[in-house]
């Protein structure tokens, strides 16, 4: 379902045929296979493609109950527990126009007043769901979204009612939210815990929204399935071998940095999908690509310039879907002034292609390669494929760099000082010494 093209980067795949990074990959994949690398204690979404065909009854059947009761459903999560679900929704459905099902709002992302009081605003005369996803229950920004919204569905329906519209994605034993969802009779899924949030997607995490909008959330892990043993083959042929070894020889060559291209603006937030999946796995001991993304030829009108002549510390990942869902004709104009008419019975993807070739071409020629990601077409069976893709291939590149790709360590700096600043309970040993700090800082 997926090739690669790798003639704008021949240069590295060659150097890293002709160095022992194949046997390395296959090292890395068996301690993968057998849980004895770093981090094996969050393996877990290996076994998801299979592992959730038990529940996609319960999830279609919540899905058709959400859709029943509300036109909309507002999801409330921050990182994996978000954007995997999003990315699929913003590729698999339609621009414009009705949908499959109920339309899908985000919540509790950020920590933004004026977003949430616009969309509670937008919210408060129709009807709305909640699925609230939190393994613990108290990370900040979705506890924050989830009190407001909740007291606002409240308000709407009464208290009994409302229960029955929230859906509760967490821990299967302990932390607040499932201590909530128990109390109140909340229906519930669990979010597995051997599975970190950027590799949750094909969790309930993921497919309880995803199939309440109305995509067949059985055909992508379908696709999942179909890459878990495609991508098992430890040869050099392997896609996602190709994929690890050439990026890595980039990096090995002074490339810093990845950025993930696409030519359909509905790919934006797989792009985003993307950049948490490998920033947070990779990022680690002062290594890893930082991990850009851009939408061409949109950003060729703006970042274009600096790909083409800026600083040579850069490549491409190019998403190339081959058959897009639907396409439009360019007719000719008596007039002309547009001076288009030697595009006159061309499709417009005919061109946006051509656009893509001319860009691979311009940017190797400007010393900025590209790896060229083939995928036949973008539907529900394409997406889980293209997730388990990625993941792997995030693993891999993980322990060939010689990091942990399954835990954040870094993530926590920021909390710990927001806590000490906001004066939470137990931090006030922090909130004393960031205080001096910023005290020091104002007197200099």
């Amino acid at each position: 379902m997926i090739t690669l093209d790798l003639d704008y980067a021949q240069k590295a795949y060659q150097k890293a045929l002709d160095e022992p990074v194949l046997d390395k990959l296959v090292k890395a994949h068996k301690e993968l296979e057998n849980g004895t690398g770093k981090g094996n204690d969050f393996l877990g979404w290996l076994d998801l493609p299979t592992n959730m065909d038990s529940q996609i009854t319960a999830l279609n059947d919540a899905a058709s109950k959400i859709n029943a009761q509300s036109d909309y459903l507002l999801v409330i999560g921050i990182g994996g527990s978000y954007l995997g679900a999003k990315a699929a929704i913003e590729a698999l459905s339609p621009y414009f126009g009705k949908k499959d099902g109920v339309e899908v709002l985000f919540a509790g992302h950020h920590i933004s007043g004026e977003y949430m009081s616009d969309l509670e605003a937008y919210l408060s005369d129709k009807r709305f769901s909640i699925n609230v996803i939190s393994k613990s229950g108290t990370t900040t920004e979705p506890s924050i979204a989830f009190r407001r919204f909740r007291k606002l569905l409240e308000k709407q329906v009464g208290k009994t009612d409302a229960k029955t519209r929230i859906y509760a994605t967490t821990d299967e034993s302990k932390g607040a939210l499932r201590t909530l969802s128990d109390k109140e009779g909340f229906t519930s899924f669990v979010i597995p815990d051997d599975v970190g949030g950027r590799y949750s997607v094909l969790s309930p995490v993921g497919l309880l929204p995803i199939a309440a909008a109305g995509i067949d959330i059985k055909a992508m892990l379908e696709g999942a399935k179909k890459a878990n043993t495609e991508l098992g083959e430890k040869t050099v042929t392997n896609p996602a071998y190709q994929y690890v070894m050439t990026r890595n020889a980039l990096y090995d060559e002074g490339k810093k940095i990845e950025i993930f291209v696409h030519y359909e603006p509905k790919l934006h937030f797989l792009g985003e999908w993307w950049k948490q999946l490998f920033g947070e796995s990779e990022g680690k001991q002062n290594l890893g690509l930082f991990p850009s993304s851009a939408g061409f030829t949109t950003d060729l009108h703006s970042l274009g310039q600096y790909i083409q002549d800026g600083e040579r510390h850069l490549f491409e990942t190019v998403l190339n879907i081959e058959s897009p869902k639907k396409d439009l004709t360019i007719e000719t104009d008596a007039e002309n002034l547009d001076k288009l008419n030697y595009l006159t019975g061309k499709n417009v993807e005919e061109v946006n292609k051509k656009a893509m070739q001319g860009t691979l071409l311009a940017h190797h020629d400007g010393n900025a390669p590209s790896i060229v990601i083939n995928i036949e077409k973008m539907d529900a069976e394409a997406f889980g494929y293209l997730v388990f893709f990625y993941e792997l291939s995030c693993a891999l590149s993980g322990y060939l760099l010689g990091v942990n790709p399954f835990d954040q360590p870094g993530v926590e700096a920021y909390k710990s000082n927001m806590f000490a600043l906001l004066e939470k309970p137990g931090f006030e040993k922090e909130t004393k010494a960031i205080k001096a700090r910023f005290d020091s800082k104002k007197t200099r």
